[in-house]
């Protein structure tokens, strides 16, 4: 691990053990670097933050999470850092990721631009869906024909806090996700997110969805730049089915609203329910919205629980604002 260029600056900053601040230009550094490595940035944060470990145990802790680095990966970061090409296998698979033929067509595109989300229909094969399903049924320990097994407690709500899987990478790593998220970014140069699963049982008397409701993940400092984010459901998801959901074409006025909001006015708090659309779609569909769109997801009041992997990718060239509004 000690070849893992940033690592030791990581390690140094989330523990407090260095004497300055990072430098502001330095998170995407950290976010290539964590996705390298196979590891989740909240997971990883959270995990520093608890147990201030020293360099060994981190690096310990990093084989055991995720096991030993991919020397290709690896290769492919510290060419990144570099500026220079990557290693002769990555750059053949995002030539045939380029060269592929589109997976979303005309109309998908249209309504990217129209409403700034889209769905890949059949984003993984079936079995692939129903492997990631099955792990996440025995990840909460619970039995998919027993509803009072489906509320375990948890700290982290609908989000359940498994990153790494063999059958958690099918997404990840598949080819037919990878051009949708090309086709949108104009690039295949991109690299995959370590996210998480998540699980929203149907609601009961007892148990009241708690959120997270509409909700962006990004400063509202304006401009805001161009960025994804993705949901692929494990199972068919009808809309009053603790569906996720967004407010359709908001991208195309944020800008406007925000600068017509009164002064002092926190836009994180306004209510635009009567504009959000729920998004049905059905098991190994992957949802793709922008991120200036305001997303969250539903009350379950269905039968069944909703059962997602978070999947996306993002082109390092992507920047963030300085300021958090």
């Amino acid at each position: 691990m000690t070849d893992i260029r940033g690592l030791e600056e990581f390690w140094r900053h989330k523990t407090r053990r260095a004497a300055e601040r990072p430098p502001a230009d330095r998170w995407m550094a950290e976010r290539v670097m964590l996705d390298t490595l196979g590891l989740g940035l909240e997971q990883t944060g959270a995990w520093l933050g608890l147990a201030t470990p020293e360099r060994e145990a981190f690096e310990q802790w990093i084989l055991e999470t995720a096991g030993a680095p991919d020397p290709e990966r690896v290769a492919r970061y510290h060419a990144w850092l570099d500026g220079t090409p990557p290693p002769p296998a990555t750059a053949a698979r995002i030539a045939a990721i380029d060269a592929a033929p589109p997976v979303l067509g005309d109309a998908e595109l249209a309504q990217w631009e129209e409403d700034g989300y889209t769905i890949l229909r059949r984003a993984i094969a079936p079995d692939e869906v129903a492997a990631v399903a099955a792990l996440l049924w025995a990840q909460i320990g619970a039995d998919p024909d027993d509803p009072a097994s489906w509320y375990p407690p948890n700290p982290h709500g609908i989000m359940v806090q498994l990153f790494q899987h063999p059958a958690m990478e099918k997404a990840r790593r598949s080819p037919r996700v990878h051009k949708a998220f090309a086709q949108l970014w104009g690039t295949a140069d991109l690299w995959a997110t370590t996210d998480r699963l998540g699980f929203n049982a149907p609601e009961t008397p007892q148990r009241r969805f708690r959120g997270p409701h509409l909700h962006w993940d990004v400063s509202l400092t304006t401009p805001i730049p161009f960025g994804t984010q993705g949901i692929l459901y494990l199972t068919d998801t009808a809309a009053d089915q603790g569906a996720f959901a967004l407010v359709p074409g908001f991208h195309r006025r944020i800008e406007a609203w925000l600068a017509g909001l009164p002064e002092g006015t926190d836009p994180r708090m306004a209510d635009l329910r009567a504009e959000m659309r729920p998004i049905a779609a059905g098991a190994g569909d992957l949802i793709i919205w922008r991120q200036d769109l305001p997303h969250g997801a539903t009350a379950n009041r269905g039968t069944r629980p909703r059962m997602v992997q978070y999947v996306n990718m993002y082109s390092p060239a992507q920047t963030r604002q300085a300021v958090w509004r």
